[in-house]
């Protein structure tokens, strides 16, 4: 549910060109059926000439009612066509969980 209002909303935001929203909740000290551990990968024209600190900053005000509730992390990969197009045989990876919000 949340992983499609994450999709839903970038896609109204950024017009990608391809997005990819993984939960990966499970690589990590949660319960089962948690969604609190995204990595996206978005790839939209609106991100040329724009600086990453900007594009995530750009995504977080898009999402900032599901960081405010219950998501613990979202990892961020933000491309133009032209930086994806070089990336195509990449494998992205999210970093490990330090620690926060860990079910006893």
């Amino acid at each position: 549910m949340i992983r499609q209002t994450i999709e839903d909303k970038l896609f109204q935001a950024f017009s990608p060109s391809h997005l990819d929203v993984q939960n990966e909740s499970y690589r990590h000290n949660v319960a089962a059926g948690s969604e609190s551990h995204f990595k996206v990968i978005i790839v939209s024209e609106q991100f040329v000439n724009q600086r990453f600190l900007a594009r995530h900053r750009a995504i977080y005000s898009t999402l900032s009612a599901e960081l405010a509730g219950g998501v613990h992390a979202l990892a961020l990969h933000t491309y133009t066509p032209k930086e994806w197009a070089g990336l195509q045989d990449t494998v992205l990876s999210s970093p490990d969980c330090r620690g926060a919000g860990l079910i006893a």
